[in-house]
């Protein structure tokens, strides 16, 4: 066996998964069946990330360094024979990303060891790897809450003619799992078409893509589940399920060469339908407990308090209060007459509003706010708080003269509401034309409306 019959790396406690930010320690054992001169025995610790265009090639394009330390533990002397034990002990950054292994590329943690001879010797070269995991919270993960859904619609036809669509729509209960937990695939397929569709199908994918030049997408499959086919002019609801197997996380953080993905693919054997639910693959999974609540929707407005100026408002808004009216312009006279004849005369309406069967409307701006039920005839109400409006009784007793405290001489212009400093009560008697038969004067007719309007 020569000179050096045992030459190795131990880890302590035989640890070979170590965190990002740990730190890691062991021994080099040397076992010599001769002296042995050497000029120093160094251990080296690093980790890098080295990629390439060919598959399992080790000539890598491309490589990025996350840490080299090296450290001397034997200096230049002559090793006696028999076994020599040498300890060491490395800080692993807090920021290197987790191993990974791939087809085009590779994330390696190694601790090597060197027994450097003097010239024209032969120098010796040992080396362990270890694992790196750098755990990846899925309740850390943005947007992970709530169920992955995707539709798709596809038209296909069969030897060049149109034949019919398909629509699919399919979900995953979550968007992110850990190796062993099962994902619940739930699929709806509708065949608007007279032909049988293909088997359904659902398989866990797995995308790494290598960032050369011209980067690399390696796709592989990592576990399909297959259903029924779809009869013609039918809709089928499908459910299944696909447990997570181990499998790398999915972000590599730390790492700008190698991205990781993983998502979901349902699709139909024929025609060719297909459709992708992204997901994540973590370290931790989801805890309910962590789960935001909704926001609080903003408060109403009836829970809001009324300002002043609201209620003030809203007090004016609903008192029986009818707004100070213009005089109306009175008729032109041929003659002086007394003050009772003239109470009995007709005079045309005010210009600011417009008689009609069911009450004046409003015809000036300046009344536009107010509430139009001021101005509606009392027949238009079952009840108002606080009015009395007699149907169909004639009037009694004083109060049926037209004379009466609150009225007008003019036909539709009645006052709706009693008067503000009134203390009784006053029946609002139905107005009535004037009689001209007994009136004194005048024995004439009355101007014409539109006369007494321009005048």
């Amino acid at each position: 066996m020569g000179k050096l019959q045992e030459f190795k790396i131990a880890f302590e406690k035989n640890k070979e998964v170590y965190s990002p930010g740990e730190s890691i320690s062991g021994t080099v054992t040397v076992k010599l069946g001769q002296p042995l001169q050497c000029k120093a025995i160094k251990v080296n610790c690093n980790g890098f990330c080295g990629i390439t265009n060919k598959v399992n090639d080790t000539a890598w394009t491309m490589e990025e360094q996350y840490f080299n330390s090296t450290i001397s533990v034997a200096d230049k002397g002559t090793l006696k024979e028999g076994t020599h034990t040498f300890p060491f002990k490395f800080l692993i950054p807090a920021t290197a990303p987790t191993s990974f292994e791939g087809n085009y590329g590779r994330i390696i943690y190694r601790v090597r060891a060197f027994i450097d001879t003097p010239r024209f010797s032969k120098d010796y070269t040992t080396e362990k790897a270890f694992f790196l995991l750098s755990l990846l919270n899925l309740n850390e993960v943005p947007d992970i809450w709530g169920t992955c859904s995707s539709a798709v619609t596809q038209q296909f036809t069969y030897m060049l003619m149109k034949t019919g669509t398909i629509v699919l729509r399919a979900q995953t209960h979550m968007k992110g799992y850990t190796p062993g937990e099962i994902i619940q695939v739930t699929a709806n397929i509708h065949n608007q078409s007279g032909k049988n569709t293909g088997n359904m199908a659902a398989s866990l994918m797995q995308r790494v893509t290598y960032e050369t030049k011209k980067p690399t997408h390696d796709v592989r499959t990592i576990a399909e589940v297959e259903g029924g086919v779809v009869k013609a002019g039918k809709e089928v609801e499908w459910k299944e399920q696909i447990i997570v197997p181990p499998l790398p996380q999915s972000s590599l953080a730390g790492c700008e060469l190698i991205k990781i993905e993983y998502y979901v693919k349902v699709c139909l054997k024929s025609p060719d339908v297909m459709l992708t639910l992204p997901i994540h693959i973590g370290n931790v999974s989801l805890d309910k407990k962590q789960r935001p609540s909704k926001k609080a929707s903003s408060p109403s407005t009836e829970d809001t308090p009324a300002s002043d100026s609201t209620l003030e408002t809203s007090t004016s808004a609903s008192s029986p209060t009818l707004p100070p009216r213009p005089a109306p312009k009175p008729a032109p006279r041929l003659a002086p007459r007394s003050r009772a004849s003239s109470r009995n005369s007709p005079s045309a309406p005010p210009a600011e509003y417009h008689s009609g069967a069911e009450g004046g409307s409003l015809m000036n701006e300046d009344f536009q706010n107010k509430r139009q039920s001021q101005l509606v005839s009392p027949n238009a109400f079952s009840y108002a708080p606080g009015l009395f409006f007699p149907q169909n009784q004639q009037p009694v007793g004083p109060a049926a003269a037209p004379n009466g405290p609150g009225f007008s001489g003019s036909i539709g212009t009645t006052s709706l509401y009693p008067l503000l400093n009134s203390t009784t009560s006053v029946a609002t008697p139905q107005s009535l034309p004037p009689d001209y038969s007994t009136s004194d004067y005048p024995k004439e007719a009355p101007p014409p409306y539109n006369e007494s309007c321009n005048t």
